[in-house]
């Protein structure tokens, strides 16, 4: 086993959530279209394409998660699909776009964009709460990421724990006191980053060759869970000492972890939605 010198410090989670999810959304593929007609100039009816087809990204969406919540708690269940009936549309990549005409609606623009549906954070709160959403396999993937001591000095050995609801594919990023990116999960002895729902899942183990083990620098640092129902868009790794040190920027691994392979088109929809989260702990190092 080699030690890879990392540090986890005193535990602390976004929004006192203990490690739940709090940052889950679906990522889809919509298209959509506008047309000039008399009245609109290019860059409004550019403009009136991208609304509509955020539009259309947030109604399939709702409708992905109306019929796939099955939640036991009926409240529950409603304030899940009441945080998708308010989400945020981010746009993480625009595939196709241009103009077309047509033989009644004269010059249109079309688009096709890759978007990210994030549920209204103040709704989704107070469903995360309910810790049952962790043992519910119907409810939306709901991720949770723990340590096993709140605070280690230096020379000790670090384990970290994931579970999630139902089975996902999942990036575990570090990011140290000396600003390195290091992914733990999947790393060049440990391909293989798919996890079953309903269990408990230890870091490091298994073929994992590298130990979390207290050393300097210290200070604030924190560990990122990306979980996804497909897998996780790549990242520029360069292997070391039984991980991979990340060398895409620290401001670019969330939007280049988003970019997940949407799965095979069903019916009218241009690719079937993905179940995304996002788990973060921040981290200290002490001294003793």
């Amino acid at each position: 086993m080699v030690s890879a010198g990392l540090f986890l410090g005193s535990f602390q989670a976004w929004a006192q959530m203990e490690g739940f999810d709090v940052q889950n959304s679906v990522i889809l593929e919509a298209e959509g279209h506008a047309c000039m007609g008399e009245d609109k100039s290019r860059k409004e009816t550019r403009e009136l394409a991208m609304a509509e087809t955020k539009r259309k990204a947030a109604e399939m969406a709702l409708t992905y998660i109306k019929s796939e919540t099955e939640v036991k708690n009926a409240i529950v269940s409603s304030d899940i699909i009441n945080a998708y009936a308010q989400a945020r549309v981010s746009v993480i990549e625009e595939m196709e776009k241009g103009w077309f005409k047509t033989e009644h609606a004269g010059e249109c623009y079309k688009v096709k964009i890759k978007v990210e549906v994030t549920p209204d954070p103040d709704s989704l709160r107070k469903v995360v709460k309910e810790k049952s959403l962790l043992d519910d396999p119907n409810a939306p993937l709901t991720v949770k990421l723990w340590t096993d001591k709140k605070k280690y000095q230096i020379g000790e050995k670090i384990k970290i724990y994931l579970k999630g609801n139902k089975p996902f594919f999942a990036k575990i990023i570090y990011h140290d006191a000396a600003d390195h990116l290091i992914q733990l999960i999947p790393n060049p002895y440990r391909n293989e980053n798919y996890f079953n729902g309903g269990v408990i899942y230890e870091i490091p183990s298994g073929r994992d060759r590298f130990d979390l083990e207290v050393s300097p620098p210290l200070g604030l640092e924190s560990i990122t869970l990306y979980a996804s129902t497909t897998q996780l868009g790549a990242l520029n790794l360069i292997p070391s000492q039984g991980i991979y040190m990340v060398k895409t920027g620290s401001t670019e691994v969330g939007m280049k972890t988003r970019g997940v392979k949407i799965t095979e088109k069903k019916g009218d929809l241009p690719g079937g939605p993905v179940e995304f989260g996002e788990v973060k702990l921040e981290v200290n190092t002490v001294q003793d």
